[in-house]
């Protein structure tokens, strides 16, 4: 898999995961991408703003070994549920 096949399938686990909280794009205040290659982040980029529109969370790219080489990038977000 490349980091943008990687980028879209975590960006699908993430919004299944926020629609079945109730929640969706516009409720995530926070995220963060961990990749073993900060170079690669930039092919994700155009994903993540489609994502996250105009108005995107505050954000960190954090440069670590992930858990197996094959692993590319890994995102974490935090959403807060609408009321």
């Amino acid at each position: 898999d490349t980091v943008t096949e990687q980028c879209a399938d975590a960006l699908n686990t993430i919004h299944t995961a926020l629609q079945k909280a109730g929640a969706d794009w516009a409720d995530v205040v926070r995220v963060t991408y961990m990749l073993p290659d900060p170079d690669e982040f930039e092919p994700c980029w155009e994903m993540l703003e489609q994502t996250f529109g105009a108005n995107p969370p505050a954000a960190t790219m954090i440069s670590c070994a992930l858990l197996a080489p094959q692993f590319r990038i890994e995102i974490e977000v935090t959403a807060l549920l609408p009321t």
